[in-house]
C-alpha cells in the first residue's frame, strides 16, 4: 500500500514555505517519430525545460523550496556555485531577481573544455543579463574561500546571504522533484499502461533523490533510471544520494527508499563533466531533427545518449512506455558551438 496517495503528497508539500517560480505543471509529450525511429519501446518526454524561469529547468521546481526558505528567514540575498556554465547558477539569478534579493555566483572554471564561447555565451552572458555579481575562481578550494570572504563581508554590513547548495540540492530543493513525482502521477493516471521507466540525468543528486521519494510516497512501481553526467564513473555516488535521500523522507515521516533503488546508471559521461560525446551529439541532433525538441550537451544530450543505448541492447520492455525527464540546459547550446558544428549534418 502507498503510504500517501497523490493528494495527500501534495498537501503535505504545502506545509513547506514556496515561491512560486515554474510554470506548472509542465507538459507531458509523445515522441512518435522518435520512437518509430528506435524501434523500442512508447516514448514520452516530461518538459520540464518549460518551467519557464529564465528560459526554463530543473532548477525552478528546487528554487521554489530554497527561495521560499531563505525568505522566511528574511535573507537580503543568495550566493550559490557552479560551472562556468551553469544552469542553476542562471536560474538562481533569475529568481533572485524575480524576489528582488541580490545573488552573487561563485563560478569554477577547472572543466576540462574549452572554445570561445563557452566563457562568454550560453549561461554566462544571462547571469550578466540576470544582474548576478559573478566572481569567476579557479578551483573548489578558491570557490569556498570566496564564500567565506562574501559571508564576512555581509555581515559587516548588517546583511544577511542564505547559501543555495551547488545545483539546489538538498533536502529543502529536493521537495521541487517529489513535487514533480506526484504531478506526473497525476498526468499518467489514466494511462492503459503504466509506464516501465522514468529516465532523466543526474549530477548533483537533488532532482533524483526528490523523484525517489516522490514515487515511493505513492508506492509507484516505476524504475527511476538516473544517468551519471557528472561524477567521476570510478567514484560512485552512493553514499551522498543515501543521505540525501534519508534526509528528504525524513521530511515526510517516510523510510529511506530501498537499496537496490539507489541506482546510477554509468558509461555515458564521456572524459568527464561538460566534456561533449559523440554519443551526445547524435541524442541531441535526433530529437531536434525528429521532434524540433532541443536538448543540451551536459546533461539531457547524455541522458538521452544512454536511452538510444538502453532500447538497441533490449534493456527496456517495449510493450509498456518509457518516460525521459527533460531537466533543461537549452543556453548551454551556445557555449558548444565548435563542437555541434564539427560534423557535417546528416
Amino acid at each position: 500500500m502507498p503510504v500517501h496517495d497523490t493528494d495527500t503528497l501534495v498537501a503535505r508539500l504545502d506545509e513547506f514555505p514556496r515561491e512560486r517560480l515554474a510554470h506548472l505543471p509542465t507538459p507531458l509529450q509523445f515522441l512518435p517519430r522518435l520512437t518509430e525511429a528506435l524501434g523500442g519501446p512508447p516514448l514520452w518526454i516530461k518538459r520540464d525545460d518549460c518551467t519557464g524561469l529564465a528560459m526554463g529547468g530543473n532548477k525552478a521546481r528546487k528554487l521554489e523550496y530554497l527561495m521560499g526558505a531563505a525568505r522566511a528567514e528574511g535573507v537580503d540575498g543568495v550566493v550559490t556555485f557552479g560551472a562556468v556554465q551553469s544552469n542553476h547558477a542562471r536560474q538562481t539569478a533569475a529568481a533572485a531577481a524575480a524576489l528582488g534579493l541580490t545573488c552573487d555566483l561563485i563560478l569554477v572554471t577547472d572543466v576540462d573544455y574549452r572554445e570561445p564561447a563557452w566563457e562568454v555565451s550560453g549561461n554566462r552572458l544571462l547571469d550578466e543579463l540576470l544582474g548576478a555579481k559573478i566572481y569567476l575562481e579557479n578551483d573548489v578550494a578558491a570557490a569556498g574561500q570566496r564564500l567565506n570572504l562574501l559571508l564576512e563581508a555581509a555581515q559587516s554590513n548588517g546583511r544577511r546571504l542564505s547559501v543555495v547548495p551547488i545545483g539546489g540540492s538538498s533536502a529543502t530543493g529536493a521537495l521541487g522533484y517529489v513535487g514533480c513525482a506526484a504531478e506526473l502521477m497525476t498526468q499518467i493516471a489514466d494511462w492503459s499502461t503504466a509506464p516501465s521507466s522514468l529516465v532523466h540525468a543526474t549530477s548533483s543528486l537533488g532532482t533524483q533523490t526528490g523523484l525517489l521519494i516522490g514515487l515511493q510516497a505513492v508506492g509507484s512501481p516505476i524504475s527511476l533510471r538516473s544517468v551519471n553526467v557528472s561524477a567521476p564513473e570510478d567514484r560512485p555516488s552512493s553514499a551522498e544520494l543515501r543521505t540525501l535521500c534519508g534526509a528528504t523522507a525524513s521530511l515526510f515521516g517516510l523510510e529511506p527508499p530501498a537499496e537496490d533503488r539507489l541506482c546510477i546508471e554509468g558509461g555515458f559521461l564521456g572524459a568527464g563533466y561538460g566534456v561533449p560525446t559523440q554519443a551526445m551529439q547524435e541524442a541531441v541532433e535526433s530529437l531536434a531533427r525528429l521532434e524540433g525538441i532541443l536538448l543540451d550537451p551536459v546533461y539531457t544530450g547524455k541522458a538521452m545518449a544512454w536511452l538510444f543505448h538502453a532500447i538497441r541492447q533490449g534493456r527496456l520492455d517495449n510493450e509498456r512506455p518509457v518516460i525521459f525527464l527533460h531537466t533543461g540546459g537549452g543556453p548551454g547550446l551556445f557555449a558548444y558551438q565548435q563542437f555541434l558544428a564539427a560534423r557535417p549534418a546528416h
